[in-house]
């Protein structure tokens, strides 16, 4: 079985939502990785442990009733530059996905053999990181150099959509 891992710090609360709901319709094991405890994944662990549990209230005790929770985890690192990458890095398994708008985490999953999954739907495997790798290295001298300023663009609801597309088609490949 494969587990999800997110880059949870700057991923819109609109996607973390879409990979929420199917973490909890088809129980598969989510980390969110972050400086600080996210309200919307807290109070979904929740819910769906309240949800898991519900069916066996009448059956079982207390103390075996609290064993059983969300397959939904909120993880807190330590505030500071690159702490969610590092933890993910750390955790990540072949197989898994992570879900990072960070190329060098992608970079690193990657190399352990993990899928990446960013914020706008590209989906980055060994085969393509190379290129996205060199993209960034080269926009990154353009930006020192003072040549390029721009900011990225916000979402748009393609990006969402797509993000979606690509985040089911991955789930199905990987279950």
């Amino acid at each position: 079985m494969f587990s999800i891992y997110v880059d949870a710090d700057s991923l819109p609360q609109r996607l973390r939502k879409i990979i929420l709901s199917r973490a909890v319709k088809e129980n598969l094991p989510a980390y969110f990785v972050a400086d600080r405890m996210l309200t919307d994944v807290s109070e979904k662990i929740g819910e769906h442990t309240a949800l898991l549990r519900a069916p066996h209230r009448a059956t079982l005790d207390k103390n075996e009733l609290r064993k059983i929770r969300s397959s939904i985890v909120m993880i807190v690192v330590e505030t500071g530059e690159n702490s969610a990458d590092d933890r993910i890095a750390e955790l990540v398994s072949a197989g898994d996905l992570v879900i990072s708008h960070d190329v060098g985490l992608s970079e690193r999953v990657i190399e352990k053999g993990a899928t990446a999954l960013d914020d706008r739907g590209n989906i980055y495997t060994a085969a393509n990181i190379r290129e996205r790798v060199s993209e960034r290295d080269y926009m990154k001298a353009f930006r020192e150099m003072g040549l390029n300023d721009l900011k990225q663009k916000s979402l748009s609801e393609k990006d969402y959509q797509r993000f979606s597309n690509s985040f089911d088609s991955l789930i199905a490949k990987l279950s």
